[in-house]
């Protein structure tokens, strides 16, 4: 029989806690990440594109698909397109599997240029100097038949960067920064 120490070291809690929180989620969820294909569908908001795609297949990111969805979540103001970091896609493809959702994600903002950037922190106490916008690390969105709060709540379950609930605005930001709550 095996005896539980009486006092665990951080390393080991955590990872006892990880494994406990990751059978707390839905098989799916579980498993978005380690899938043969990751796909994500998007609505822009200010511009009404649209875009499906299937981004990761036969373990690889896919180079066309990416450049594809870098140009819809380009900065709409500016017409400036950047890289998004495929981690951040990485975090939509999770939090839609454990919202269990097939919607297409309503985007507010991708891509920020530091033009748009400064104009809007002109305008806005909550707009961060250097924001991960700027850096193709984040994004601003919402996802049909989801409420707001409910999204955050599940974006904070998967630990995996910045998770930012903006009720007003109806939206969350996720970055794939480091792990933070607003």
């Amino acid at each position: 029989m095996t005896s539980i120490p009486a006092r665990l070291d951080r390393r080991q809690f955590l990872r006892r806690a990880g494994c406990a929180a990751a059978l707390m989620l839905p098989v799916g969820a579980v498993w978005a990440g380690q899938s043969r294909e990751r796909s994500l569908s998007f609505v822009h908001t200010h511009t009404g594109e649209k875009l499906s795609s299937v981004y990761f297949r036969g373990g690889e990111y896919q180079p066309t698909e990416l450049a594809r969805i870098n140009h819809v979540l380009r900065d709409f103001r500016t017409g400036d397109v950047h890289v998004i970091d495929p981690g951040v896609l990485d975090i939509l493809a999770d939090l839609r599997a454990l919202a269990d959702r097939d919607e297409p994600f309503e985007v507010i903002c991708g891509f920020r240029s530091p033009l748009t950037n400064a104009t809007l922190r002109s305008r806005s106490s909550g707009v961060a100097e250097h924001s991960l916008h700027l850096q193709g690390r984040a994004i601003d969105v919402r996802l049909p038949g989801v409420p707001t709060a409910k999204l955050h709540e599940l974006a904070m379950s998967l630990q995996r960067g910045g998770v930012g609930y903006y009720a007003a605005s109806d939206f969350v930001h996720l970055d794939n920064g480091r792990v933070r709550y607003w």
